[in-house]
């Protein structure tokens, strides 16, 4: 049994999440059984477990990386931001409640919690060997790290051989690294055996001084400068990657658009766009813009009826529907399905007191909000296509077909999920546009042919070239005498 590594960061963004998914693939490349653990993960982009449960979707794609089935105990705290200052908890993977971010952080029942989450650690060290853990955010938050759940406090009760990642590419790497090292106590201090300093462009030869002056001010080793890993197609955690997404259409290529919610959530959904040579894919709250795309889809939202009524007040609903009109096609996932429909209701309250608000009236379906939370993987059939198919389910509410249209998916247990009508169809399954089939249905008019594309073959791919990259930077030697055990 190896001691778990841990991963902490400087600050959010500074690719923790992408490195704990190689350290994964290169343990599993060296024959260990890893497994990811992030004690809380603050995140619109979730997955359903095998087993039905939920994790954030960063997890997902590490456990992918270690080649185990995700579970909850690999992301044991979930928070799912639905307003700016309340989230919904999500707990061993089911709904907890919502609690406001005052409360969630200053409440005495922290303590609970951080022993719920060493509990999934315990399990998972128990079947699997290293353990990678990731922190979240900044390790020297002052104000929050009393009732810190994920970083340090996990780190020294786990006894994890812990470094911490620095991102040079925003610039202060020797303030941030230095700083955030000085301002732990000295037990957390200890805890940390080296620095990796990450997304480094250039000429790597230039930064040796700056490696010494590191070393010599934080008294850790510099274990890594890992450069900046162009072309990289696998998805990133949070909504900080959204921010770098392109905003605009561009001319001469098809023209994808998501309208950007302000609670849009698992845009990992559109991931395969970026794979397709010909698709411009972007996000916007421009209605201009969004009338000039040749394909609008709907993304999931965390409160689907207050991002409805954003869409309305912003001019995009309008947009939408004169996008409709012209023939081109509307697409709806989850809550963007939901949307799309003639009504929603909240008899529960469960988003809002309105009780109920009227849909953009496209597909001829009306949702029912409902205290349930559905989490299920699925296996499908699209429209009349033989393939098989999947995808994965996350919703609170049931949407029924109240009109004359199509089902879309022929599940495999023979019920059938979602509508189409016209040129327009919307699904709960995310993920769907993973599959080939989908994607060349839906690019076939335009000229696109999308060659046997198999997803999660390319994702194979790029683990092993993104574990290859690190492997090739990072002192692994040194990684494994840390966590050989004592």
């Amino acid at each position: 049994m190896y001691r778990p590594l841990m991963l902490v960061g400087t600050a959010s963004d500074v690719g923790k999440s992408i490195l704990c998914a190689a350290f994964c693939r290169i343990f599993k490349q060296d024959g260990l059984q890893p497994a990811p653990f992030k004690a809380q993960n603050m995140s619109l982009n979730s997955y359903a477990t095998p087993d039905g449960l939920e994790l954030g979707r960063a997890q997902a794609v590490q456990a992918e990386a270690a080649g185990v089935p995700c579970h909850t105990d690999m992301n044991p705290v979930l928070l799912k931001p639905n307003s700016h200052t309340s989230s919904q908890v999500v707990l061993n993977g089911k709904p907890h409640g919502n609690q406001s971010a005052y409360s969630y952080f200053k409440r005495e029942g922290r303590q609970h919690l951080f022993q719920e989450a060493f509990k999934a650690f315990e399990r998972l060290n128990q079947r699997y060997s290293p353990v990678v853990m990731e922190g979240a955010g900044s390790i020297s938050e002052l104000n929050l790290k009393k009732n810190d759940i994920t970083n340090m406090a996990m780190a020294t009760k786990a006894g994890a051989a812990t470094l911490l990642v620095g991102d040079i590419d925003r610039g202060g790497v020797f303030g941030s690294v230095y700083g955030s090292i000085r301002l732990l106590p000295d037990h957390e201090r200890d805890a940390i055996k080296g620095i990796l300093i990450n997304k480094f462009r250039g000429d790597a030869r230039l930064f040796e001084d700056g490696k010494k002056i590191l070393e010599d001010i934080t008294g850790k080793p510099v274990l890594g400068v890992i450069p900046y890993l162009e072309n990289m197609g696998l998805e990133e955690e949070d909504s900080v990657a959204l921010e770098r997404q392109k905003r605009f259409p561009i001319y001469g290529m098809v023209n994808i658009v998501v309208p950007r919610l302000p609670r849009l959530s698992n845009y990992t959904d559109f991931a395969v766009f970026n794979l397709v040579s010909g698709v411009n894919l972007f996000y916007t709250d421009n209605p201009d813009f969004v009338k000039a795309a040749d394909i609008v889809i709907l993304p999931g939202s965390k409160n689907t009826i207050e991002d409805l009524l954003w869409l309305k007040e912003k001019g995009l609903a309008d947009a939408i529907l004169h996008v409709y009109s012209a023939g081109k096609k509307v697409i709806g996932i989850c809550g963007g399905y939901q949307m799309l429909g003639k009504s929603i209701e909240d008899p529960y309250q469960v988003e809002s007191d309105l009780g109920e608000v009227q849909g953009l009236g496209i597909l001829p379906v009306k949702t029912i909000l409902s205290k349930e939370k559905t989490t299920v993987q699925q296996r499908f059939q699209f429209q009349d296509k033989d393939a098989l198919c999947k995808a994965y389910e996350i919703h609170m509410g049931e949407t029924m077909i109240i009109d004359e249209a199509k089902t879309l998916n022929i599940l495999k247990d023979g019920k059938t999920e979602g509508c189409q009508l016209n040129n327009c169809w919307g699904t709960y399954l995310h993920g769907i546009l993973d599959n080939a089939a989908v994607l060349q249905d839906l690019l076939a008019p335009f000229g696109i042919h999308i060659p046997e594309l198999d997803y999660e073959a390319y994702k194979e791919n790029e683990y092993n070239r993104l574990a290859d990259h690190v492997r090739e930077f990072v002192d692994m030697d040194a990684i494994y005498k840390m966590i050989q055990p004592s």
